[in-house]
């Protein structure tokens, strides 16, 4: 591993130990779990011939065939989405915390985006496909000397008036702190001009508090984490959108920070302020976590269905 490879410090022990259940509960669970896992490969392979045509429906309708089945995706997982905020405005870089999959598909039912997502996601079955026609730009994050080509394609994406969507963090966490934002897709806002828009993403369960099920850390893998979101009674995703700017960011003087250093720093202060405040998280601390970059979060004063 490199050293400018991200990296998390969340691993399974971050999620909620499940609990157990038996009779009535039990039954429950394992309908609703096969009730929507049914749902999820229905949409799924709905998306195989929509995938197909992509080349010959145009940008537009891409865009909302794209948001369509994510949304639709969503809702066979039992997940609800709330947003708030502004829709980005095209060609925005639109820039979020990662914790989930299902992250991909929140954005894209705000708006679509072509994700900035490592080289592996495009050997996923089906998946990966699906991203490569939609215009995914792939990263091999091994390979620094790779970086300068992402960076220009996702200028050019913006150029384009697409948006374009990153995980500045680069890695997946369980939601109780950031990691470090990179600073590259933030140079690629400044070469287009591009407006960045920061949003920020949490989880909580059917009663409001606080909920890692849905963090797709460590080595989970994609299927257990496909039925631990199906199992879940519910899933409530809020989706933060939080006001854009074009260009560099104000600096304190004296500052030398690099211009894109200066904006992903401003990102991540933007999206940790607006995440749950820590007192709604009930979770113990797992040993295996470290905080590397606890977050300064404030209470929500806003939500919109």
């Amino acid at each position: 591993m490199t050293s400018w490879l991200p990296s998390s410090p969340c691993t399974p022990a971050c999620l909620p130990a499940p609990r157990p259940d038996a009779g009535w509960a039990r039954f429950r669970r394992r309908l609703r779990t096969v009730a929507r896992m049914t749902a999820l490969v229905a949409v799924l392979l709905v998306g195989v011939p929509l995938a197909a045509l992509a080349p010959l429906l145009g940008p537009r309708r891409v865009g909302r065939v794209q948001a369509l089945w994510c949304s639709a995706l969503l809702g066979a997982a039992g997940v609800t989405v709330r947003v708030t905020g502004p829709r980005p405005v095209a060609g925005s870089l639109v820039v979020a915390n990662h914790v989930s999959w299902l992250d991909v598909l929140a954005l894209n039912r705000i708006t679509p985006v072509r994700m900035l997502a490592k080289v592996e996601v495009r050997t996923w079955p089906l998946i990966g496909a699906m991203a490569a026609r939609v215009g995914t730009v792939f990263l091999e994050r091994d390979r620094l000397r790779a970086l300068p080509a992402a960076v220009a394609a996702v200028a050019d994406a913006l150029r384009d008036g697409g948006c374009v969507g990153v995980f500045a963090e680069g890695t997946t966490r369980c939601g109780r702190d950031l990691g470090r934002f990179r600073p590259a897709a933030f140079q690629a806002a400044l070469d287009a001009g591009a407006p960045v828009v920061p949003v920020a993403l949490s989880y909580a369960d059917a009663g409001g508090t606080v909920d890692a099920t849905a963090a797709f850390v460590g080595d989970d893998d994609l299927f257990s984490s496909l039925l631990r979101v199906a199992a879940a009674p519910r899933t409530v995703l809020t989706v933060r959108v939080l006001p854009a700017w074009t260009g560099a960011v104000d600096r304190c003087p004296g500052d030398r920070t690099p211009v894109r250093r200066a904006c992903a720093r401003a990102a991540s202060t933007a999206i940790g302020a607006a995440l749950p405040a820590a007192a709604a998280d009930p979770r113990p601390l797992p040993s295996v976590h470290v905080v590397a970059h606890p977050v300064v979060r404030r209470p929500e004063v806003t939500r919109a269905a």
